[in-house]
């Protein structure tokens, strides 16, 4: 095994938890986080919680578990390669999603606009508050009492905060400096995450008709891969065809994202992780052709894809199921055991909405649609 680099994040270095805790005689402290990420309560929910295709309409469809799954494999891979510490990758990778709405992003616009008045709703915030003050574990804090390191990946893997709305309120053990950048391994976290939902959009569209092979020939990216595997195997079966398809834009995208960070850390020269915080810029990164390409892929998936109307009709009912929810909650306040007892005692109305925001949260798509059901006998 090589030797980590010496910009890679140490756990022996680590800022350490907001509430002390012996040392594990098997296990280092990133390990540790990522095996309580794993047992938690906001990461089982994952299994119910909507990627682009309502949990229910399909079960080969990605959920937001799976997708969480295929992240932290990448990732751990990428970090492997770049001899960084794979423990924290998988960690950050594991958590970067536990603040995702019932129905995917839907139900956070909804969300974002509701609590726009009492400084919005963001999901990389709500992972951090569902890791540090909503999972209700242990018997000596709230949260799961995770390393300073990986809150700052949960919290920062797509790069600085222009805004720290909220951080004041987060238990952590050193200050979370929203200026700089986070470490390499979770910004391996964050591009894993880009890779994993370009490549598996596709196959999961492909899986309910809503692409074909065809219709991705002359997409970036993409369309060069669709000749490759057509002309190597012209009589391959359509879900083999997708497979392959799905593979070779997952391996070109994570072997082009190591060269071009590799060039980015030997033009850097860094010699610690703070090196890497500091640098002004994200190292972990595309070079400029498959970037461009990447974007075009976007493009094309949204107006293919996210905007079809299989995938729109839900949605739009999912963003009535959520508003009514959460204007339901604000007025009545009758939410269930503890959340309840928090609103009740909430001094102010931002709080409130904070509280009826933390709860629709860690709705998974099921309980959401019962709720509602519930509460207004009627369909969303």
């Amino acid at each position: 095994m090589m030797p980590r680099a010496p910009y890679a994040s140490d756990p022996a270095n680590s800022l350490g938890r907001a509430f002390g805790t012996n040392a594990s005689p098997t296990r280092s402290e990133f390990q540790r986080d990522r095996d309580r990420i794993i047992h938690s309560t906001a990461f089982r929910r994952l299994q119910y919680k909507t990627q682009v295709f309502l949990h229910h309409e399909g079960q080969h469809y990605r959920t937001r578990l799976t997708h969480t799954l295929e992240v932290s494999q990448m990732a751990r891979s990428i970090a492997r390669a770049l001899r960084l510490n794979e423990d924290l990758a998988e960690a950050i990778a594991l958590a970067h999603d536990l603040g995702h709405t019932p129905f995917g992003h839907a139900g956070e616009r909804v969300l974002a606009e509701k609590m726009a008045r009492w400084g919005s709703f963001d999901h990389n915030l709500q992972a951090l508050r569902a890791v540090t003050l909503l999972e209700n574990r242990y018997a000596e804090h709230d949260g799961l009492n995770l390393t300073w390191e990986t809150l700052e990946g949960i919290l920062k893997h797509n790069g600085p905060l222009p805004d720290a709305t909220g951080l004041d309120t987060i238990p952590a053990a050193a200050p979370f400096r929203p200026e700089t950048h986070a470490s390499l391994e979770a910004q391996i976290a964050a591009i894993a995450d880009d890779i994993a939902y370009n490549a598996h959009d596709i196959d999961d569209a492909l899986r309910a008709g809503i692409l074909t092979v065809d219709d991705l020939a002359a997409v970036p990216l993409v369309g060069p891969i669709v000749d490759k595997v057509r002309a190597r195997w012209p009589d391959l079966a359509p879900n083999r065809q997708a497979h392959e398809i799905q593979r070779l834009l997952i391996t070109r995208s994570i072997e082009d994202v190591i060269a071009t960070t590799e060039t980015e850390i030997a033009d850097l020269r860094p010699t610690t992780v703070e090196d890497i915080r500091t640098a002004g810029r994200t190292l972990a990164r595309f070079s400029p052709a498959i970037f461009e390409a990447v974007t075009a892929l976007k493009r094309f998936l949204f107006a293919n894809v996210y905007r079809h109307p299989t995938v729109m009709a839900p949605v739009e009912a999912s963003e009535r199921v959520v508003a009514r929810l959460f204007d339901h909650y604000c007025e009545r306040g009758d939410l269930p055991g503890r959340w309840h007892t928090a609103y009740l005692a909430a001094p102010i109305e931002a709080a409130r909405a904070r509280i009826v925001a933390d709860f629709i949260a860690g709705m998974t798509d099921p309980y959401a649609m019962a709720e509602h059901a519930r509460l207004f006998d009627a369909p969303a």
